[in-house]
């Protein structure tokens, strides 16, 4: 009876329907033409359906065998185990299901850019052989901050309050994701943000939150600090670009251009026109275009976790052979940097990185800022002379990631180069010394990009490239390309 009744047309039409209404609610996710956000999106964020909060109660009678009718998608993928939801958003990846801007030049060459052909940038393909400006000036600043999708509204967020500050770590580490195969993931400190975005000068309203009205949850942000640079020999005041990121759940939704937009509409009302940042895809137009690479510190460990990128033809004997550093650092005078070297640092900094194209123009509150030790932060070494001058600075930065479903490593420690310069110690002996200190302090990998005059140790101390990419870019501002031993920009994001 139970049979018949469910292979009748009449049902079968109806369950047809109620599948119908589900794809109809997923594609109601998205901006209307007037640009905002339709009620069953603002319902997907808001998780507060009266459809899912009612609890559901047993049908009786001829009701019983009904189906209960289509559940939210998100909240379906919210209850599932966090080791399926991996293993789901790889297979979309993999399948090509996802929406992804394109990593590699051939790839931009077919890619249609909507938003960033209207945006004072070069265009791919261009070749470029003049300096300055694409827009001379703006022409007008509105005052009113742009229109935001329905259910969603700006907030300027106070990164001196620790509670703010623990929802922008929330926000980044759960959806400012870095590895397709989803198998690790930022863990962001306070005490990392503070610094990466709280330089000298730094400004309050550069900081662009989004929060969900209902129950006031960040969903989107991006900021920019203030930074002097040198492009080709044009000194310039810009805004550094840093930490755009956006729900995972409203990732394709637009809300990227208008962050951006509102933010440039910011910029533009402190009097500044240019914007230099950093990403991982290909945008309209790269000035130059950086490989990563990375030095296993920590093989075994890595090995383990399966880190992405990483070679896999070494066995765990083999791996620790060639991974294999000296005890202890062998350059004399290298010692951590005190606050009375901020002076010296500042002179070989500003000496070294001049020669490249492409460069910042630090002060001494700002050597103060980036390189003054603090510890699971940043970390500098200096070298000092037989005469008590100092002759060589190295620095890096540290960034941790959450291991995901491991039943024994929960966090991976990686330290970034930040900003070497040496005037008496080979760069290679300098920087061995480097990853000698980071083993000690307990970093399992070490990352630096092809800059400056990296390469030069890089190959020599086992540094193997990986598949990532770091592109650089400046916004209304154009200049022919760099290769990456012209760069000598390094930006902590």
């Amino acid at each position: 009876m139970l049979r018949r009744s469910l292979s009748s047309p009449l049902l079968l039409k109806e369950i047809r329907a109620e599948q119908l209404q589900l794809c109809q609610r997923t594609a109601q996710f998205t901006h209307s033409p007037t640009g905002t956000m339709t009620d069953s999106g603002k319902e997907l964020i808001d998780g507060e359906s009266d459809r899912l909060k009612k609890s559901k109660t047993k049908q009786k009678g001829e009701d019983a065998w009904k189906p209960e009718g289509p559940k939210d998608p998100f909240v379906m993928l919210d209850s599932l185990p966090e080791k399926k939801q991996q293993e789901i958003q790889k297979a979309l990846h993999l399948f090509g299901m996802a929406p992804n801007l394109p990593k590699s030049l051939h790839q931009a060459k077919t890619h249609t850019y909507h938003f960033w052909d209207t945006q004072p940038v070069p265009k791919l393909g261009d070749i470029i052989t003049t300096f300055g400006p694409i827009q001379e000036s703006v022409n007008s600043i509105r005052n009113e901050p742009y229109s935001l999708p329905q259910g969603f509204s700006w907030d300027t967020l106070d990164l001196k309050s620790p509670t703010v500050l623990r929802a922008l770590c929330s926000l980044l580490n759960e959806n400012y994701m870095e590895e397709d195969d989803n198998t690790i993931r930022f863990d962001f400190s306070q005490e990392y943000l503070q610094w990466a975005l709280q330089p000298p000068n730094w400004q309050f309203q550069w900081n662009c939150g989004v929060r969900v009205n209902t129950n006031k949850k960040l969903v989107g942000f991006i900021a920019a600090i203030p930074a002097d640079v040198c492009i080709y020999g044009t000194k310039k005041r810009v805004a550094q670009v840093m930490f755009l990121c956006v729900h995972k759940k409203l990732r394709g939704k637009r809300m990227t251009p208008v962050l951006i937009r509102e933010l440039t509409r910011r910029v533009n009302q402190q009097g500044l026109n240019q914007a230099v940042y950093t990403a991982g895809t290909v945008l309209p137009t790269p000035l130059s275009s950086c490989s990563q690479l990375h030095r296993r510190l920590n093989p075994l460990k890595l090995m383990e976790v399966n880190y992405p990128g990483l070679r896999k033809n070494l066995s765990s004997q083999r791996a620790l052979k060639f991974n294999r550093l000296p005890e202890g650092t062998k350059v004399l005078g290298l010692r951590p940097m005190t606050k009375d070297d901020i002076p010296g640092i500042h002179t070989l900094l500003q000496t070294y990185l001049s020669k490249f194209p492409l460069s910042p123009l630090l002060s001494l509150q700002e050597v103060e800022h980036w390189l003054m030790p603090k510890e699971n932060v940043i970390y500098t070494y200096v070298v000092e002379g037989d005469t008590g001058s100092l002759t060589d600075v190295v620095s890096f930065y540290s960034i941790s990631y959450k291991v995901l479903n491991h039943p024994v490593h929960t966090v991976l420690s990686a330290a970034h180069l930040f900003y070497i310069a040496s005037s008496a110690t080979e760069l290679t002996e300098l920087m061995e010394d480097a990853l000698v200190l980071a083993k000690c302090n307990g970093f399992d990998i070490f990352t630096a990009l092809n800059v400056m005059n990296n390469m030069s140790f890089l190959e020599k101390l086992k540094f193997t490239i990986s598949d990532n990419s770091v592109h650089y870019y400046l916004y209304n501002w154009m200049c022919p390309p760099l290769s990456p031993d012209k760069v000598g920009l390094i930006l902590p994001n």
